[in-house]
C-alpha cells in the first residue's frame, strides 16, 4: 500500500503521529523494541496496519519503507527500514512473521 498523499518519508511520519503512530520501533534481539517506552514485543504480538515506500526520484539508491504497527496492548508506532538490496536482513527476517491488517 503506498500512499500519493504522503509525497516524502518525513511527511507519512508527521501524518502517521498525528493519527497515534507516535512510538520509533527498532528491531532488537528480543524482538522489536518501542524507543520510548522501551517495551520490547515479538512478532506474533503484533500488526502492520499500513506502509508507504518510496522510491528515490533524484538517487535511485534512496529507497525506504516505513511500517505503521500496532501492538496488542495498543502501543503504536513505526518502523523505517531500506528496501532492495539495502534493506535490513534483521529487519526484514522479524516483519516476514508480523501480519499485514489494515484496519476497518
Amino acid at each position: 500500500m503506498s500512499h500519493g498523499g504522503c509525497v516524502t518519508l518525513a511527511g507519512a511520519l508527521d501524518d502517521l503521529a498525528r493519527r497515534g503512530f507516535t512510538e520509533r520501533f527498532g528491531v532488537t534481539d528480543g524482538g522489536l523494541r518501542a524507543g520510548e517506552s522501551q517495551k520490547t514485543f515479538r512478532a506474533e504480538e503484533l500488526i502492520i496496519r499500513e506502509y508507504y515506500r518510496f522510491e528515490g526520484i533524484s538517487d535511485p539508491d534512496d529507497m525506504s519503507i516505513v511500517y505503521a504497527i500496532e501492538s496488542q496492548d495498543g502501543t503504536r508506532g513505526t518502523l523505517v527500514d531500506a528496501f532492495g538490496v539495502y534493506s535490513s536482513p534483521v529487519v526484514s527476517a522479524f516483519l516476514e512473521n508480523v501480519p499485514i491488517h489494515q484496519a476497518a
